[in-house]
């Protein structure tokens, strides 16, 4: 079979309501409804409430993108469009290049609840952690189809503990457990939603799949809009049940779920819970490990990668070029967590700066790009002030987009040099020509 430079469009609707649940809905359901609510007391809640509004702008400026201007570069490719090819391939790059690391962190924390339930060493949580990734890649090697329908499978199994967790909780909610309502003065409120927001980002990494949407409009617009509704509700009911049954103060703030489900359950409760950790971030790992690989890919094609992450394989015409450099850096960033060079703590807070950026870049694409649409592009400015607010507090972070956008300057120059060398040499050749002639 010959090798074309095409991806297949084979992502349907419910695949595409899949991968977006999977991207967003991440290990902070599990942590963070207990977190802010320590923070903040039932006054949290409003916290949640206001996120939980604030999503479907977010969800939607990505998705009306994606239907007007579906692209493997997803963000890369719209900003492409409006500012330029230069700002594109950087945007690109900062996607690209977050995922290397935030891969491996979801799989270690995800394989951090199934240790800790079990009572398993660093070691297992480090083989888990592989397994996990593997998974991702290799759903994402065998094709779009595959991975999305790994993903529906994954999704249901995460709806449905949540589901049975909130409905465990229900016997155990008391009133007085919401009172004082706001004991850490109303200014938690506003320190938990910034908490909160990072539950809620994960719609641009969808935008990179969107070239094999089947039909783009629809899997796009009516998938993230189906996709944000289903995981702002998830989220409250989750916070409801952690407030409602006070488990984060009973339990622990980072392992309140566990505390809901165990209690009905018993010993039982923290191997599901464990295991529910698992479910959620191997479908966060195949969701930007599908939109890393395809940005790799879109970056290739226009030449601001290295042709090799272009390729193509012949069978399943997925980005194994993209896919084999994304398992040397998986691999790179598991040893040296396995060597105490780095703790997931700080290993954590690299990616932070690069996907804000990469998701303001998206946003101020939406305004330029949506303006037949007033819709577009109020949810576009809703969205990029939201992100912006943010920015500021990823703190040192911020340098690994500095040194990517350094690293990126150099590929830009030696690309230049390269082609007005070549350029020499085909005028040398020209007017040799002439020469002899």
């Amino acid at each position: 079979m010959k090798e074309t430079n095409a991806l297949q469009r084979n992502i349907g609707l419910p695949q595409a309501i899949a991968l977006y649940i999977g991207a967003v809905l991440g290990s902070g359901v599990l942590i963070v409804p207990g977190l802010a609510a320590e923070m903040a007391g039932p006054a949290s809640l409003l916290a949640w409430g206001f996120m939980t509004l604030l999503i479907l702008p977010m969800a939607l400026s990505m998705g009306l993108l994606s239907a007007k201007f579906p692209n493997a570069g997803g963000v890369s490719h719209f900003v492409t469009l409006a500012f330029g090819p230069r700002a594109g391939a950087l945007v690109g790059w900062f996607f690209l290049m977050s995922v290397p690391i935030g891969g491996p962190v979801a799989a270690l924390t995800g394989a951090g609840y199934m240790t800790a339930a079990m009572g398993w060493g660093d070691g297992a949580r480090i083989a888990i952690a592989a397994a996990m990734l593997a998974i991702g890649l290799l759903t994402n090697w065998i094709g779009m189809q595959v991975a999305g329908k790994v993903q529906i499978a994954v999704v249901i199994a995460i709806v449905a503990v949540l589901v049975f967790s909130f409905a465990a909780a229900l016997p155990r909610m008391e009133v007085q457990h919401f009172t004082p309502f706001a004991p850490h003065g109303w200014m938690s409120v506003g320190r938990a939603a910034a908490i909160l927001f990072w539950c809620f980002i994960g719609w641009e990494a969808v935008s990179h799949l969107s070239e094999e949407f089947k039909d783009p409009q629809r899997a796009a617009v009516t998938g993230v809009t189906v996709a944000a509704i289903i995981v702002g509700i998830l989220y409250f009911l989750s916070a409801l049940a952690t407030v409602g049954t006070q488990s984060y103060l009973k339990g622990g703030s980072s392992t309140s779920l566990v505390w809901i489900i165990s209690q009905p359950l018993g010993a039982w409760g923290g191997f599901i819970a464990g295991v529910t950790g698992l479910f959620i971030c191997t479908a966060t790992i195949i969701a930007y490990t599908g939109a890393a690989s395809r940005v790799a890919f879109a970056l290739a094609r226009q030449e601001y990668a290295p042709k090799w992450m272009g390729k193509l394989s012949k069978r399943y015409h997925t980005p194994t070029g993209a896919i084999g450099f994304l398992l040397v850096c998986f691999v790179s960033v598991l040893f040296l967590y396995g060597s105490g060079l780095l703790s997931i703590t700080t290993l954590i807070q690299f990616p932070n700066a690069t996907f804000i950026l990469t998701y303001m870049g998206g946003c101020a694409a939406g305004i330029r790009l949506l303006k037949d649409s007033r819709l577009g592009v109020t949810i576009s400015w809703i969205s990029f002030l939201a992100t912006a607010a943010v920015f500021p507090f990823t703190g040192w972070a911020i340098g690994y987009p500095l040194l990517i956008t350094i690293l990126f300057i150099l590929i830009v120059y030696f690309k230049n040099k390269q082609r007005s060398s070549g350029q020499e040499v085909q005028i040398i050749g020209i007017n040799e020509v002439k020469r002899k002639a």
